[in-house]
């Protein structure tokens, strides 16, 4: 069979990854650009490929989507060229959307950032790249930044990629060392829509106006796609995306055979067994929309309507004589929480809010169909589920989804996924690169130090910051960002990544400060809230609802205290109401889904409605809560 492998020439799949933030998105918006797939729309905004509104409020990108550029200019040597790019997700707790965007490629273009150089999830993606034999081509982006050490930043990069091969070295004794260390370097500005082979001096723009040398080098570097001339259809689910006019859509890549509109198929399935289907469908993707096609081949990435429970992994293939593809494995989840219906006083109070046991057992079962990193178990409440994933911010993401879908939900506080190895229990450990300024050294050490953390490396680049690797377990970084963000004054930068699981390292110490707990329903007081700021700040607003056992803000002590927030001034008729001054009322802080998760301790759980989010104990009662500390302790 082997003298029948074919290429095709005019075809290039190519994934772009890289860390949060370095530029993927901007780079791809650039390409479109400059192929003209901006031309009949006449839609320039940034980021385009960011379609969630999620995506465009937190500046990330959490799916993996693709997009066709079709290129003609001097490198294609007068034909045109068609470019299949996957824009992945830089952040770890998507690392399922970046697995299954590899699954679809045959190249990899590695954003890296021209000051901050190689971050964990730099080395994340690269490690997948190389496991799969993928060639990888290096973008030096940002060189226009003011802080830009480009020298540096190759460097780093080269020893990654020698640490990464000969990691791997063990695992494939096939890999070619000088291939992966012969990587091309192009240095480019995405915003600007630069591009150049000839290294810039820091801090400038490259030497040439457009993106022509990063596509002459994706046509030079990333192999064609390869098929088996007279085999059988063969095509891969990678991906899902669903159409109000056609339902359900299956991203596939075609790996072998030609697939046609109204063609009968097997459908092979996660469980082995085969069915047979129809394609009512297909669809091409040309620049950012997606038109009917009557046929596509091999190496070919399309979207094919009318089979409604087709799953990620799956395969299409040939009735007479099917062939399976193997199914696409994941990393396994690290964080879990638990996420069941609203159990608060207040529930129900949001007009049209979903708020039915069954509405959200629904709701999280398709969230599993597009998500191969999630797992959904039950718990002992049938209104409640254990949902785990990758990271905090994945979870967290999910919840806010929902919340902006009208769901009403008790969430509890993330936990790790922890595991059984000889008979000790083992948790997941997590690899921390920490980018700070000189000054607050000591007071990231300290904080690390208190989570478990142990230094593996420091490094000082001379600019005024301090690089610094820590191992440090997966729950030692929940609630960390937050502690994180104001030790730094909002000037570090802080990443992670999965390294593997470790013995259980003891108890960790997340917040040293206890709740301020509403001890009675009602309405907060301006008057309360006076005589209690000293001791506290607070998370509620005057008039704002509350009821027992809700969190109203937090101690300036470690103990938790009950208050009654709603008091009111009794008035005589020496006294006016309105002569108190409520000018020194300090403000209150106003928490975030991710910060109130981060919040919680272990008897408190985060209820979440469409037009409010609250901290609260699970148990609401004082004399409930004082029973099950007693029984704790006793235990």
């Amino acid at each position: 069979m082997s003298d029948n492998i074919t290429s095709r020439e005019e075809l290039r799949n190519v994934a772009i990854v890289a860390h949060v933030d370095h530029g993927k998105t901007t780079m791809v918006n650039a390409m479109l650009q400059q192929t003209g797939a901006f031309d009949s729309h006449g839609e320039t905004e940034d980021r385009v490929m960011d379609s969630g509104e999620l995506e465009r409020e937190k500046g990330i990108t959490i799916l993996a989507k693709n997009t066709t550029v079709f290129y003609s200019g001097p490198a294609a040597n007068g034909k045109q060229m068609t470019m299949n790019i996957i824009d992945t997700p830089g952040h770890a707790d998507f690392g399922g959307e970046v697995e299954r965007g590899l699954s679809m490629v045959d190249g990899v273009v590695l954003l890296v950032d021209a000051s901050e150089g190689p971050l964990p999830q730099t080395r994340f993606v690269l490690r997948k790249a190389l496991a799969a034999n993928l060639p990888v081509i290096i973008v030096v982006n940002k060189t226009d930044r003011p802080d830009a050490r480009i020298d540096g930043v190759i460097s780093d990069s080269m020893d990654l990629l020698l640490g990464l091969a000969s990691d791997l070295a063990d695992e494939a004794p096939d890999l070619d060392l000088d291939a992966i260390l012969n990587v091309p370097v192009v240095f480019a500005s995405g915003k600007a829509g630069y591009a150049s082979m000839n290294q810039p001096a820091d801090g400038s723009l490259p030497d040439n106006e457009d993106l022509e040398p990063l596509f002459e080098t994706i046509i030079k570097h990333v192999p064609a796609p390869t098929y088996t001339e007279g085999e059988v259809l063969q095509a891969h689910v990678t991906n899902l995306d669903a159409s109000p006019f056609l339902g359900r859509l299956a991203l596939l890549r075609i790996f072998n055979g030609t697939l046609r509109k109204g063609q009968q198929v097997a459908w092979a399935r996660q469980d082995g067994t085969q069915k047979q289907v129809k394609i009512t469908e297909l669809l091409a993707t040309k620049g950012l929309t997606r038109v009917p096609a009557e046929s596509a081949g091999p190496g070919e990435i399309v979207a094919v309507a009318g089979i409604e429970d087709i799953m990620i992994g799956e395969t299409l293939t040939d009735l007479e004589n099917p062939k399976p593809l193997p199914l696409i494995t994941v990393d396994p989840p690290a964080i879990s929480m638990t996420i069941g219906i609203n159990t608060s006083p207040l529930a129900g109070k949001v007009k049209g809010a979903k708020v039915t046991a069954r509405q959200v057992k629904d709701r999280l079962d398709k969230e599993l169909i597009g998500n191969v990193s999630l797992n959904i178990l039950p718990t002992e409440r049938p209104d409640a589920w254990e949902v785990q994933g990758r990271g905090e911010l994945a979870l967290a993401i999910l919840v806010e989804q929902m919340r902006r879908e009208g769901f009403e939900l008790t969430v509890g506080k993330p936990q790790v996924v922890t595991k059984m190895i000889d008979g000790k229990v083992h948790e997941p450990m997590e690899h921390m690169t920490i980018d700070v300024p000189e000054e607050y050294l000591g007071a990231i050490t300290q904080l690390m130090a208190s989570r478990k953390g142990r230094m593996t490396n420091m490094a000082n680049h001379g600019t005024g910051w301090v690089r610094m690797e820590f191992m440090v377990p997966a729950r030692g970084l929940i609630g960390f960002r937050t502690r994180f963000m104001t030790e730094t004054r909002g000037a570090g930068i802080a990443s992670s990544l999965a390294e593997g699981y470790e013995p259980w390292a003891g108890p960790i110490e997340y917040r040293i400060n206890g709740s301020i707990v509403a001890d009675r329903a009602g309405v907060v007081t301006p008057f309360a809230m006076i005589n209690l700021q000293e001791r506290m700040s607070f998370f509620v607003k005057p008039t704002e609802e509350v009821y027992e056992g809700m969190i109203v803000g937090e101690n300036s002590r470690a103990d938790d205290m009950d208050v009654n927030i709603t008091k009111e001034k009794k008035l005589t008729n020496m006294r006016a109401a309105s002569s108190d001054s409520f000018e020194n009322l300090t403000p209150p802080q106003t928490l975030t889904l991710e910060e109130s998760l981060e919040f919680a301790r272990e008897d408190e759980c985060v209820e979440v409605t469409p037009e409010a989010i609250r901290i609260r104990k699970v148990l609401l009662n004082a004399n409930d809560r004082a029973k099950a500390s007693r029984a704790r302790a006793r235990a």
